[in-house]
């Protein structure tokens, strides 16, 4: 960052210019511009400082970070700052920053799934293809349904927020019901068609392509990205389709919902007005919904894809080369 500050002083630029190009302040230019001119290459490093010698040495250091990494407390399923502390002799605060400053947070773990597809990599590039350069004269739909929605009445009234007080709700609740919501989401321009339904077998999905072939435009082809989920796939379905000839399926491979870009509308949908949502009947809900999709078809917002096909096989490709017994 000095030598970034000291290399665009000398090309000219004004405090404020190098500031802004670098990130910094506009005093942190004019300290080490200063410095340069006084001290030149020796100004640019740290002067002695006050305090005492360093207590832990790097061998230390390099322990707590293997020990973190390696192995596990025998009571235990990770590592705690007051576990690691007391196995290695250091103070609690000694370890918190020696995990901080390389990244380590036992306390934290995340899921994931690697598909087992064998046409995983044809699937991949054929779903980023159409995010990435659709096709001309055609519409692109991620399509899915959220089933079993339930319409759920908190057993006693929510009590509202107020100052210094979250808004707080009974744990428990009465269902009223379930419903299934059909969504095909324009990858365009953010639009969302949505249709309602009390089952999701292959007959509402019929149902929900009729209303597609109805909305959209005649004269442009449909390309629909899916799952698997076996309603996709009924000879209904397939005779369906081979009446329509514009519309085009897209599968996504076995157990990557993350490449459908409606999975992400349906967690707003779930966040922003079904999860803390009271709803005394299943009508209620519906109603929510459509009321919910009707604004957010006032002001749209698409999803911008931006990894390709490939940059997605390498990242998974350097996920393999970690996991000691992969075959894949």
């Amino acid at each position: 960052m000095r030598c970034r500050i000291v290399l665009a002083c000398a090309a000219g630029a004004t405090n404020r210019e190098v500031a802004r190009q670098v990130g910094v302040e506009e005093h942190t230019v004019g300290k080490w511009r200063a410095r340069f001119v006084r001290d030149r290459l020796e100004g640019l490093g740290d002067l002695p400082r006050s305090g005492g010698p360093r207590s832990v040495s790097d061998e230390r250091v390099a322990a707590v970070v293997s020990r973190t990494l390696e192995s596990k407390p025998k009571n235990a399923t990770h590592w705690s700052t007051r576990s690691m502390a007391q196995e290695l002799g250091l103070s609690q605060s000694t370890v918190s920053r020696i995990w901080r400053a390389f990244g380590l947070q036992p306390h934290r773990s995340e899921t994931f799934k690697l598909s087992t597809d064998p046409f995983f990599v044809d699937k991949v590039h054929d779903v980023v293809g159409l995010y990435l350069d659709p096709p001309e004269r055609a519409l692109v739909f991620c399509v899915d349904e959220k089933s079993q929605i339930q319409a759920l009445d908190r057993s006693q009234p929510v009590l509202p927020m107020m100052p210094g007080v979250p808004e707080r709700a009974t744990h428990d609740y009465v269902r009223a019901g379930t419903t299934t919501l059909f969504a095909a989401l324009n990858t365009a321009t953010g639009q969302v068609i949505g249709s309602l339904h009390r089952r999701h077998r292959a007959e509402e999905f019929k149902k929900f392509l009729v209303k597609l072939d109805r909305e959209v435009p005649a004269g442009l082809d449909v390309h629909l990205v899916l799952d698997n989920y076996a309603t996709h796939k009924t000879p209904a379905i397939k005779k369906w389709l081979l009446a329509h000839p514009r519309f085009r399926l897209h599968f996504t491979p076995t157990g990557s919902s993350w490449l459908n870009l409606v999975e992400r509308w349906f967690a707003e949908l779930s966040n922003k007005r079904i999860r803390r949502g009271v709803h005394r009947s299943v009508q209620a809900l519906e109603r929510d919904i459509r009321t919910w999709i009707g604004n957010w078809n006032e002001d749209p917002k698409p999803y911008v894809w931006t990894k390709t096909a490939d940059e997605i096989l390498e990242r998974l490709a350097s996920y393999l080369k970690r996991i000691p017994d992969s075959e894949h």
